[in-house]
């Protein structure tokens, strides 16, 4: 199994970068793993910590209608250029959090995605150094308020709610360039979504070099790269998991969102 660098908060509030072991022990790091975090000789066990998204991005960088299928049951073909559209930090949680189905939205999709953590200061790379600075993979769901998505003339509103980046729930290293990704829902057997992320149109070291052209990466940032075909409705009540071989699973669950309600998009579920 390939290392798993996860991101956890202690019993006392303190947020540590780690190494999930097969007991489910986190062995701590001394920084984010990207920034050349070493082991140190402490870990906490299972009931000692939370499980966080496992990176806190200064920015999310998507890409929209990156796989032929997807785009068709959109409408529309792929663009001749990655579509690049941004989702703030705030609306990042982790993995077993609850994703809240706004009041301004009468329908909210799933789009499950590959994810890309970068490690290094990325500007106006090439494919090939982009390759080198991915520094691992995760997953993502892209959660969308579609009617408000064709509404607006941009898709800032639609994308960016609070909690509508589920993200986790750890990195690993490398990946199988034909890994397959599917996204269950409740306790359906078929996914609703299936295919290799090697159907992707524009492959994760061209969007990482496409968007360095346009905005400077960071050590954490995030890509996410698209959705394959399938994306359909969620509903209060409903659990949504998005599988990657090699990965994991991210699994949500949905709730409503009520207009008088406090933010609660603070780092507990971040």
């Amino acid at each position: 199994m390939a290392q798993r660098y996860i991101r956890v908060q202690s019993l006392e509030g303190r947020i540590y970068y780690g190494i999930l072991q097969l007991s489910l022990e986190v062995l701590l790091l001394d920084a984010p793993p990207w920034l050349q975090g070493q082991p140190t000789e402490e870990s906490l066990t299972p009931d000692e910590y939370q499980i966080l998204a496992p990176c806190a991005p200064s920015k999310i960088v998507a890409v929209g209608k990156n796989y032929v299928e997807h785009a068709a049951e959109m409408g529309s073909s792929v663009p001749k250029e990655p579509l690049l559209f941004l989702k703030p930090p705030s609306a990042v949680i982790a993995t077993a959090t609850e994703i809240k189905y706004p009041q301004q939205s009468r329908r909210v999709d799933y789009e499950g995605e590959l994810a890309l953590v970068i490690g290094d200061r990325t500007s106006d790379c090439t494919p090939e150094q982009a390759q080198k600075k991915i520094w691992g993979y995760t997953i993502a769901n892209d959660i969308t308020a579609r009617d408000l998505q064709r509404q607006d003339s941009q898709w800032t509103r639609a994308k960016g709610f609070d909690t509508f980046c589920p993200l986790g729930p750890w990195i690993v290293r490398e990946i199988n360039p034909s890994a397959q990704l599917q996204t269950f829902l409740n306790d359906n057997p078929q996914p609703v979504q299936s295919a290799s992320i090697e159907e992707m149109v524009y492959s994760p070291s061209v969007l990482v070099s496409y968007i360095s052209q346009v905005m400077t990466l960071l050590p954490g940032d995030v890509v996410l790269t698209g959705t394959p075909p399938g994306v359909g409705v969620l509903n209060a009540g409903d659990r949504i998991r998005v599988e990657i071989e090699g990965i994991g699973r991210l699994e949500n669950t949905v709730i409503l969102r009520y207009a008088n309600e406090n933010s609660e998009s603070t780092i507990q579920n971040l």
